[in-house]
């Protein structure tokens, strides 16, 4: 399981005061407006930043960082992720799980054969589609509901599925 979230990709910069338009991937689309801070990785390396302001405009979050006051601080962040550490994510109630856990995980069949390996999570609105991969054959796509799961237990890096008609075209 990873130890950090995605929260948001930054796009570009906003305005010359150091101010950058974000993509928020959370649930949450107000979900930086409860973090005092972020992290960003760039060329491998780790930097904290806080958030001084946070404002909306057309489904993007404008985002004004701590010490970040001219454009030239920010043009090269162009793409890059933010993120927050795991105990910074909003806690999970019974039976839930965080959907980047889900990436890695071994899939099984009910009967205990292993199936493939989840690499992808595809947010549908309805219900997610994990992708899975399967060596040396197509991958699969198998919808995340009740028919289909039999049990989801990314702590142990486990899913066991049950395959329904028509998920499988080989």
């Amino acid at each position: 399981m990873r130890d950090y979230f995605e929260v948001g990709i930054i796009t570009t910069t906003h305005g010359l005061k150091g101010e950058v338009k974000v993509q928020v991937i959370s649930d949450d689309p107000y979900r930086l407006e409860y973090l005092d801070s972020v992290f960003i990785t760039v060329k491998g390396v780790r930097r904290d930043l806080v958030l001084e302001n946070i404002r909306y405009f057309k489904n993007q979050a404008i985002v004004k960082f701590e010490d970040l006051d001219r454009i030239e601080d920010v043009e090269g962040l162009r793409g890059v992720k933010l993120c927050i550490d795991r105990d910074q994510a909003e806690p999970l109630e019974e039976g839930e799980y965080y959907r980047s856990d889900l990436y890695d995980c071994h899939v099984y069949l009910e009967d205990g054969a292993s199936f493939g390996i989840v690499s992808d999570v595809i947010e549908t609105g309805a219900n997610d589609v994990l992708v899975i991969k399967r060596e040396g054959k197509k991958e699969v796509l198998v919808p995340v509901i009740k028919d289909c799961m039999v049990e989801i237990a990314p702590a142990e890096d486990r899913i066991v599925i049950h395959l329904i008609k028509g998920l499988l075209s080989e």
